[in-house]
């Protein structure tokens, strides 16, 4: 019978507090709720037409270049580098390569052996390995490896440090500290899963060489684990975009753009000038991109110069690579609006597509509004039917920007829908890093680097050869059954 009678209380009390809830839902709706979300539907309506103009800006520039066959070459001047009879080698420019690692144990020697294979002369390249290390053993590895490459005659220096204060920025800027280092006039930066073509220095080093305004030349990532997993051919589609579109459109406009951090030469000079490298967000090769933009360096992207690389191919890794690109550019976006704003040496109009076109829009807007309307406010106006979204803005406008995404990666357009899904799942985690970034909180400056399972060694010899493709969360994977 005293079962029977708390059942019963407890049935009363649950019936009752269900009802206390929708008599406060009830009661709240009208006055707060619909009013909000009204606004909020307002709020993200023009940030998604921020979004819409800024890709149809980037798609008319594209097509206009392609049309007119834009080169680098053509807006600056390029020629082979040549032999001096009289000078022999010390006519061609002192090159210094840097290869920054931390724990590398399935790549370095994929990195180490593709810089030691650059085709330069001996005497005019220093190769600079900086070991970040921690494993002993992984160290000692790499050590040895450099010695093997030593031992062949190449210039090559191994470099370790007491600590990690910095992380990848206090590697590069202690690695800069070396007295060789004031022998050279270039460096070329590749992370510890590049593999440069052997050509790479000749293709990029005459841009520097004839041109003293260029301050960079970067080129454009090619992945080898791209058919790993479905996860991998998402983000093949998103960093295709970006390299296809956002960095074309930055080099043939206002010849600026963010460096991506490998595959790349600066001129020392310029990166000086710049005030070197700092470690205060964890994007620090934005950070010396925007500084160097706003001393009145050009950059040069070259689109057909690709370099190999590896994509993160589990969640995890994927993941904490996401929140650094996501949190660090609002971060550097809060600490140099004003600094930008000042500049004196640069056009009121690049200074403008700075601050709104590549910081605001693209790495700000771009995540908050994928989040807020497409995976809550949208949602939330089936339980509040007076919020009416409009079909321009839901339906068109997501609809052609998501065409205009997908158009750098044309192989994978029957994935559009598993590559929307995907996105829209990361938007959250991309926005809680914008917002850390923005707000200076907890996790402003964590750096988790980013696992190499060293796939490149499994598709390096260009095998085209069918395999299933995975969805890998941590270690784990299952096979699912499409056919890519």
């Amino acid at each position: 019978m005293d079962r029977l009678s708390s059942a019963a209380t407890f049935e009363s009390m649950h019936y009752g507090s269900a009802s206390q809830m929708g008599l406060i839902w009830q009661q709240a709706r009208a006055p707060l709720v619909v009013p909000l979300m009204k606004l909020l539907v307002v709020l993200c309506l023009a940030m998604s037409l921020m979004l819409f103009v800024e890709r149809v800006y980037m798609g008319i520039v594209i097509i206009f270049v392609k049309l007119f066959r834009y080169k680098p070459e053509k807006k600056y001047k390029w020629e082979p580098l040549r032999d001096d009879l009289e000078f022999g080698n010390s006519a061609y420019p002192m090159v210094l390569v840097q290869i920054p690692m931390y724990n590398e144990k399935e790549v370095y020697q994929l990195s180490i052996g593709a810089a030691c294979g650059l085709s330069w002369p001996s005497d005019r390249v220093i190769i600079q390995v900086l070991d970040d290390s921690t494993d002993p053993i992984i160290k000692n590895m790499v050590e040895v490896e450099c010695q093997r490459w030593a031992s062949k005659g190449v210039n090559i220096k191994y470099e370790i440090r007491e600590n990690r204060n910095g992380y990848k920025a206090g590697a590069l800027k202690e690695g800069m500290k070396h007295s060789y280092v004031n022998l050279c006039d270039y460096v070329a930066i590749f992370d510890a899963d590049f593999q440069p073509e052997p050509n790479f220095l000749w293709r990029t080093i005459p841009f520097l060489a004839y041109n003293p305004e260029v301050a960079l030349v970067q080129a454009r990532w090619k992945f080898v684990n791209a058919d790993e997993c479905l996860m991998t051919r998402m983000q093949e589609m998103s960093l295709d975009y970006h390299f296809l579109v956002e960095q074309e459109v930055g080099s043939s406009t206002y010849a600026f753009f963010g460096f991506n951090g490998t595959a790349g030469v600066w001129r020392i000079s310029a990166l000086n000038e710049a005030g070197g490298w700092k470690d205060r967000t964890t994007v620090e090769d934005m950070d010396l991109a925007v500084r160097a933009g706003l001393k009145g360096g050009k950059f040069v992207y070259l689109s057909d110069l690709k370099v190999k690389s590896e994509l993160p191919s589990t969640f995890k890794a994927y993941r904490y690579q996401q929140h650094r690109w996501s949190c660090g550019p609002a971060n550097l976006f809060k600490k140099m609006a004003m600094e930008i704003m000042r500049n004196k040496k640069v056009s009121m109009w690049k200074k403008l597509y700075v601050i709104y076109s590549f910081f605001f829009v693209r790495k700000i807007v771009a995540h908050v509004v994928t989040f807020v309307f497409y995976c809550v406010i949208m949602p939330a106006t089936v339980l509040v039917p007076e919020v009416e979204v409009p079909k321009w803005g839901a339906v068109y406008i997501p609809s052609i920007i998501t065409l205009l995404n997908a158009v750098g990666t044309p192989r994978s357009i029957h994935l559009l829908v598993f590559w929307i899904l995907f996105e829209n799942v990361m938007s959250m985690h991309r926005t809680k890093a914008t917002l850390t970034g923005l707000l200076e909180a907890g996790r402003v400056n964590e750096w988790v680097v980013t696992e190499k399972l060293g796939d490149a060694l499994k598709t390096k010899s260009g095998g085209k050869a069918a395999r299933k493709p995975r969805i890998r969360i941590g270690e784990r994977y299952t096979h699912i059954r499409i056919t890519l």
